[in-house]
């Protein structure tokens, strides 16, 4: 069963979004969809998967340098 992830980020245009791309795509790879709502106010990411947490999700943004987190 596929979990839906959702989080506030500090990605604001699509320049930042396709330095994110290639590893958010290893990442989630086939089991897997992710997007960007960039005209949310949060900037939101979200995350359909069933393997991926959150937490690596978290760190990943974070080692790129952004925001990242998890709503409830």
């Amino acid at each position: 069963m596929k979990e839906v992830l959702v989080f506030k980020t500090s990605i604001n245009s699509k320049r930042q979004v396709k330095v994110l791309k290639p590893d958010l795509n290893k990442l989630i790879a086939n089991n897997g969809y992710w997007n960007f709502d960039l005209e949310d106010c949060d900037n939101i990411l979200r995350v359909e998967t069933q393997r991926v947490t959150a937490t690596t999700i978290t760190s990943l943004l974070k080692n790129h340098g952004f925001f990242c987190e998890e709503l409830y």
